[in-house]
């Protein structure tokens, strides 16, 4: 599961584009629901308990173009055209009554002024190559024309800015970048996606109709049960001044669209929810969502996806899900269905390494010809050159009948055959029995164990997403039984955070605040969801480790005369540091300190 902000500005076009290049599927300027339809045949489908604010629609309605345009657009109700309309004949209908028919809260706010100047200079230097050329002023111009325009700017206000050019080229190109930066932004949304492993794709691809409909159903019931957790968990607003309070808020309103394939074709079932960022409080005003604790918490909600899947799918079909390592030891492995073939998912997965692969390509070559790494903004532009060159032709819109009878054809080639499917479907269906966990004392005593060690090698202090991610990778991997998996995981993460690990701050300020001033979860208001950190005590000891080494002035040293001699030989083979690195470098050379701290 992953989460990208939709972002609001200068008209719902500047929408459309941020959407679209959320995923490699992207298909260029398209209106909204259009990117999230135009890949299948089935329709979006309205979601959330949010909906319940929204008069006119309910959970399960179909999406349209012009209901996306008014609520990602720009904030207003999704039906807004049709109750303008229905205020326009009534000769005692305001323009106030038509406002409070259409808004829901304040509109997503467009900043005046809001390019940065540097942004404007090359836009002004490009209409200008653009005029030169005999073409439109606002033509397109390609990404290699653009980034030579940008150094070119780059380098002239590094000059204006420092009074000297920039030492080398990772200088420059972090100068390129905070000078393109955005000043401000508003958040029309966030897109959630819900993406199964391969080999439910897989199956689903090659199993007759009622058995891919069991599939599907199971995906979306995970799909509810990760958005449940987000809006139970995840999901409140700011109120007061600068949103000093954390309220809690209704529900979420989103527009969830499922589709069954990749750009190249591959069977691919996975389902977008484009959230939107208006949530009405339980006294019944319309604000933001407060994305600190969203951002936060998208993990848990992936793996609650993850566990909610797995759960759904053994119990319809006793399917079983074991670890498959993949090529990097590095990664965690990933929990496919057993018996599913992996030359298969191989055939089925290419099209990301193509790009990946491409996007490298188009990298160095960047730096080659422009003397200096691709700043985020021209990385951006390179992946969707990476996967505009990589992707196959568009093809047709297709039938569930026609993508299942290409899916098989390509089964048959990769398996050898028709036979070969039908016993990897048995052998998926009929697995041998998972050993079942003996829900002891020793057994539960040893998940925290092992959760807690887990979240150490990841970080030094953890919140409370942190450990209940974890607790659900465990759960899955033990086998439990699913019918306690939430039990068992509320269990195991209030046991880690209470009982193995130490607050590094107080639960409360001790203030009693009045019951109004109390969340539903009975916190303070004045309080951060999810927000409270955590550490252990090896970390603690690792810590006092270090500040104990940190005043020991007893470490190897070099002379000065070496020192200066390495500067000197840097020099000269065209290396020129600037003063603080040569200062950091005679530091750690010389100082005999046994810990030192370099910022670069």
């Amino acid at each position: 599961m992953s989460l990208h902000r939709i972002t609001a500005g200068s008209g719902y076009d500047y929408l459309t584009r941020q959407v679209a290049a959320m995923d490699s599927t992207e298909r260029g300027h398209t209106g909204l629901a259009s990117y999230y339809t135009e890949k299948g045949e089935i329709p979006g489908r309205w979601v959330g308990s949010g909906l319940t604010g929204i008069d006119g629609l309910s959970a399960g309605d179909t999406v349209t173009a012009e209901q996306m345009l008014a609520l990602f657009g720009s904030g207003h109700h999704p039906l807004a055209a049709q109750r303008a309309a229905a205020l326009a004949d009534n000769p005692d209908a305001t323009e106030r009554d038509v406002l409070d028919a259409i808004r829901l809260g304040q509109p997503f706010a467009v900043h005046a002024n809001d390019i940065s100047a540097f942004r404007v200079e090359v836009a002004r230097r490009l209409n200008a190559l653009n005029v030169a050329a005999g073409r439109p002023r606002d033509a397109a111009v390609d990404i290699d024309e653009r980034a030579r325009i940008r150094t070119e700017v780059g380098l002239e206000w590094f000059r204006r800015d420092f009074g000297r050019a920039p030492l080398n080229q990772r200088e420059l190109a972090g100068h390129i970048a905070r000078l393109s930066r955005q000043k401000t932004t508003a958040v029309a949304g966030f897109d959630l996606t819900f993406s199964p492993v391969k080999s439910v794709s897989a199956l689903w691809a090659l199993a007759e109709p009622q058995l891919a409909a069991t599939i599907e159903r199971a995906h979306q019931q995970a799909v509810a049960d990760a958005l449940r957790f987000i809006e139970t968990h995840a999901l409140f607003t700011r109120t007061g001044a600068h949103g000093v309070r954390q309220v809690d808020v209704q529900g979420l309103i989103g527009a969830a669209f499922t589709h069954r394939d990749s750009r190249a074709g591959d069977p691919d079932l996975h389902t977008h929810v484009a959230v939107a960022n208006k949530v009405q409080t339980l006294d019944g005003k319309w604000l933001s969502i407060d994305s600190r604790v969203l951002h936060k918490a998208i993990t848990a909600a992936s793996e609650t996806y993850n566990t909610a899947l797995e759960a759904h799918l053994s119990r319809a079909l006793g399917v079983r899900f074991a670890p498959r390592a993949g090529g990097d030891p590095h990664k965690r492995p990933v929990r496919e269905i057993v018996g599913v073939e992996p030359k298969l998912l191989e055939r089925w997965s290419v099209r990301r390494q193509r790009i990946v692969a491409r996007q490298a390509e188009l990298a160095v070559a960047f730096q080659h010809d422009h003397g200096r790494p691709p700043t985020p903004v021209e990385a951006i532009a390179l992946a969707q050159q990476a996967t505009l060159e990589t992707r196959e032709a568009k093809h047709e819109p297709r039938t569930v009948t026609e993508q299942r009878t290409t899916w098989r054809a390509q089964a048959r080639q990769v398996l050898g055959g028709e036979d070969p499917i039908t016993v990897m479907v048995h052998r998926a269906l009929h697995p041998t029995p998972a050993e079942q966990t003996a829900l002891t004392q020793a057994w539960f005593d040893q998940a925290c164990e092992r959760i807690l060690s887990r979240v150490e090698q990841d970080r030094s202090a953890w919140q409370s997403w942190h450990v209940r991610a974890e607790a659900l990778r465990y759960v899955r991997a033990a086998n439990v039984p699913a019918d306690r998996t939430e039990e068992i995981v509320d269990w195991l993460t209030g046991h880690v955070l209470d009982r193995y690990s130490i607050p590094l701050s107080p639960a409360s300020d001790s203030v009693d605040e009045p019951e109004p001033l109390h969340r539903l979860d009975g916190a303070s208001v004045y309080t951060v969801a999810g927000n409270r950190l955590y550490t252990s005590t090896r970390i603690l000891k690792a810590e006092q480790r270090i500040l104990t080494n940190a005043g020991r002035h007893d470490g190897r040293t070099v002379p000065d005369t070496a020192v200066d001699l390495a500067l000197l030989e840097t020099a000269a083979n065209g290396v020129q540091l600037n003063a603080g690195q040569v200062a950091l470098v005679q530091a750690m050379a010389s100082s005999a300190v046994r810990v030192q701290l370099a910022i670069a």
